[in-house]
């Protein structure tokens, strides 16, 4: 079971549902680390002053928005969860839409949403009527002191949150250089289509991502392992365990408030918890920003 990375409640309505948000993807990557040749030790991502050079402990690291050049104010991890209690434990729906109104370039990672004990019935009716009605969920999610636009979508028995790229980060296509559209522009014949047709439909078979192989990486582990038996290898010390996720915040199964959602309608729209993400929600380019760059979790 992997452990919870996020833990807090769906919101859409009056309605929350307590759940915990799971990595949905795991990394078949080659990790290498970085070692000294000389002494085989390992080398640390290191933090220092810019201006000494010298080295930082972590205790002395603030986490500074640099609002003019060489001007910063400097932000504290509780004082960037307090701006905005609510929406550092909260899925906000905003809204409903079609699955495919959502284009693929917009999807970045995917999450699996559980429900925890006491938000498995509202969980479930969730999940259902957006299968029943073919609608996935927009929604604002902060993670890692940054906000989100994710797309809820129902995927079996669980509960899919895909992180979306924001409008304004998708470069427009019409800066590259493209061959015209359709055939005629550039010249293709009908010889050529019909046999690039033939060529598709001989090589279409139904889609199995999990017989495809990472070669590559088999490569490299078959290597590794050959040098191993030869016994060519390194002892290393062991690095430090990751960090405990933090804990759960207190949330309550209000099942109930559904049927208030529904009797307050449109006009109940302005105090619902999603409006008030809308309001209170910060413009995408203002970024948190480490006075030193560190590396940002996925």
């Amino acid at each position: 079971m992997p452990r919870a990375i996020w833990k807090g409640s769906i919101s859409f309505g009056l309605v929350h549902i307590p759940v915990a948000l799971f990595p949905a993807v795991t990394s078949d990557d080659i990790d290498f680390d970085w070692l000294d040749k000389r002494s085989m030790a390992p080398i640390g991502y290191r933090r220092f002053n810019k201006e000494t050079g010298k080295e930082v402990d972590k205790e002395f690291i603030v986490r500074g928005y640099q609002y003019e050049q060489g001007r910063y104010v400097v932000l504290s991890d509780e004082e960037i969860r307090g701006a905005n209690a609510k929406a550092t434990q909260s899925v906000d729906i905003l809204c409903f839409a079609d699955l495919k109104e959502v284009s693929f370039l917009y999807l970045e990672a995917p999450y699996y949403l559980a429900p925890d004990k006491k938000g498995q019935k509202v969980y479930a009716l969730l999940r259902e009527a957006l299968k029943k009605t073919g609608k996935i969920g927009i929604a604002h999610v902060v993670m890692h002191t940054k906000q989100h636009l994710a797309a809820l979508i129902p995927a079996g028995n669980v509960l899919v949150l895909n992180t979306l790229r924001w409008g304004g980060e998708l470069r427009d296509a019409n800066e590259l250089e493209l061959p015209a559209d359709g055939v005629k522009a550039i010249g293709i014949t009908e010889k050529e289509l019909s046999m690039a047709e033939q060529l598709i439909g001989d090589m279409t078979e139904r889609l199995d991502l999990k017989k495809f192989r990472d070669t590559f990486r088999d490569d490299i582990l078959a290597l590794v392992k050959r040098k191993v038996k030869a016994g060519k290898t390194q002892l290393v010390d062991t690095p430090e365990a990751a960090p405990e996720a933090a804990a759960p915040s207190n949330v309550i199964d209000l099942t109930e408030l559904l049927k208030r959602s529904l009797h307050g309608g449109k006009g109940n729209a302005s105090r619902s918890p999603a409006a008030k993400v809308r309001k209170r929600a910060t413009p995408s380019k203002a970024k948190i920003a480490p006075l030193e760059k560190r590396r940002r979790a996925s």
